[in-house]
């Protein structure tokens, strides 16, 4: 028996934020101040760290919901299956639905149920609910649709990440400029073969870094005070993420009992260029090997961090052949790992 994605899909916002779009924000320190060099020097520093260039926003009447919606309908179509079929809707988000000029977080009924709703699904024992898992969040959907079909409670699954997460940035942050909107979609079922998921490797870390990501205060001291924005400690997690994730896909992979050297592909949450780049060097190290060259595929670029949404979008880019000098074959051994609030960290190993 084998484990398998056997559709993808994905939606990105039309809505293009450029950059340059951000040199008339006011940024602001924590404690309110101006910050001592002006836009141009801050956005130019930014873009050399994250590697962001441009980031998609979804339009004013779109929400979480939907784009986990639209995203669905690509991956059930693309896997040739009738949705009632399905036993499980998995929806990975951090913040519901926010309408647009709103503050107020909406995930009542759950982003799982309105899905399953605008599908027009019937089949009642289509179960759908919602996981909140920080950016781990798709892998971690996958990773329970794998348990419930080994267990035999269930033959096939939809798992979404998706997030608009435009909608509580606080624009006074340099921060702001990392976040993006968008959905990714997959079904997991049960085939034939030796291939599909191989090994999973979850942990959470909340002792000293459970809050490394939090709501918070925005940087402009004279808004209101009750209304949260989503705020990271960016050196924290990028030290942490350093030390765990690198290991966390070492101990996936040895447990695959895949061979370092047939690797083919690492999909790694979009967070941070330099950040991805440097837990791909020290995953390596691990194993005293050269990193082979385009192994890990980036579209951060072009889409900046859509948090759940990053890691399924990458994938459905690759696999429908939209991203240059990217594909897989049959075969092909895929490493997916994420790290995000929690802090949580996962990976997974994966025979195309």
């Amino acid at each position: 028996m084998a484990i398998k994605i056997t559709g993808t899909g994905s939606y990105i916002p039309s809505s293009i934020e450029k950059n340059e779009d951000f040199h008339q924000h006011e940024f602001l320190n924590t404690d309110g101040s101006n910050f001592k060099h002006d836009n141009n020097v801050i956005i130019e520093k930014f873009k050399a760290i994250t590697g962001i260039g441009e980031r998609r926003y979804a339009d004013n009447h779109i929400n979480t919901s939907d784009l986990g919606f639209f995203a669905a309908e690509k991956a059930i179509a693309d896997a040739k299956i009738d949705p009632e079929t399905l036993d499980y809707i998995i929806v990975a988000h951090n913040f519901g639905d926010v309408v647009h000029g709103t503050i107020q977080s909406d995930i009542l009924p759950c982003l799982a149920s309105r899905i399953k709703h605008n599908l027009r699904i019937k089949n009642p024992k289509c179960v759908a609910y919602d996981i909140l898992f920080g950016c781990p969040g798709w892998i971690e959907g996958v990773i329970q649709a794998q348990a419930f079909i080994k267990a035999g409670i269930a033959k096939r699954c939809l798992v979404i990440g998706a997030e608009a997460l435009s909608r509580v940035v606080d624009k006074h942050d340099r921060d702001s400029m990392i976040y993006s909107d968008g959905a990714g979609a997959t079904i997991i079922e049960e085939t034939e073969g030796n291939d599909g998921i191989l090994a999973h490797e979850t942990a959470s870390f909340t002792y000293d870094e459970a809050y490394y990501l939090y709501f918070g205060n925005s940087n402009n001291q004279k808004l209101c005070r009750d209304t949260r924005y989503i705020k990271m400690d960016g050196r924290k997690i990028y030290e942490f993420a350093l030390s765990q994730v690198p290991l966390a896909m070492k101990n996936c992979l040895d447990n695959s009992g895949i061979d370092i050297k047939d690797v083919k592909k690492i999909l790694i949450h979009q967070a941070n260029e330099k950040m991805d780049e440097a837990i791909l060097k020290r995953f390596y190290k691990l194993y005293n090997t050269d990193i082979p060259e385009g192994i890990m595929p980036m579209s951060i670029q072009k889409y900046g961090n859509s948090s759940v949404a990053t890691v399924p979008t990458l994938l459905d880019l690759i696999k429908h052949g939209k991203m240059s000098n990217q594909s897989f074959s049959k075969g092909d051994v895929i490493i997916f790992a994420s790290v995000g609030a929690g802090m949580h960290i996962n990976a997974m190993v994966y025979k195309y």
